[in-house]
């Protein structure tokens, strides 16, 4: 599994953006995936995630109702579609790839087994 995330960029509050992510090694077929995020002096935090069918979604209530997660199976990518932005949605956007999950709860980084390298998001008041 080797994901690199990409999409990020400055947007003025009430925009959107959408974020790519995609698994080079195409092995990631059968995991789980995720978006995380994590804002300067902060902790890394749950954005979304995704299960391997595609078919169960969870997002951390900060987002829910803007923001969208999907994946392409055949085309070994996941997305975020981001909408009505906040300024509290600034950040480094981290795509993530996990062996398990209960569909029910968020994921949880130090459970995380692959990472993308991050793509910052900056939403202007």
């Amino acid at each position: 599994v080797q994901l690199q995330a990409s999409g990020g960029g400055l947007v003025q509050a009430g925009g959107s953006l959408r974020l790519s992510c995609a698994d080079s090694g195409r092995t990631s077929r059968t995991y789980v995936m995720g978006w995380f995020r994590q804002a300067p002096g902060k902790e890394r935090e749950f954005v979304s995630a995704i299960s391997w069918s595609g078919a169960s979604t969870y997002y951390a209530g900060s987002v829910k109702g803007r923001f969208t997660i999907s994946r392409e199976v055949a085309m070994n990518t996941v997305y975020l579609q981001m909408h009505n932005l906040k300024p509290e949605d600034t950040a480094v956007y981290y795509c993530a790839a996990e062996t398990s999950w209960d569909l029910k709860t968020p994921l949880r980084s130090a459970e995380i087994d692959y990472w993308g390298q991050g793509t910052q998001v900056t939403v202007s008041s």
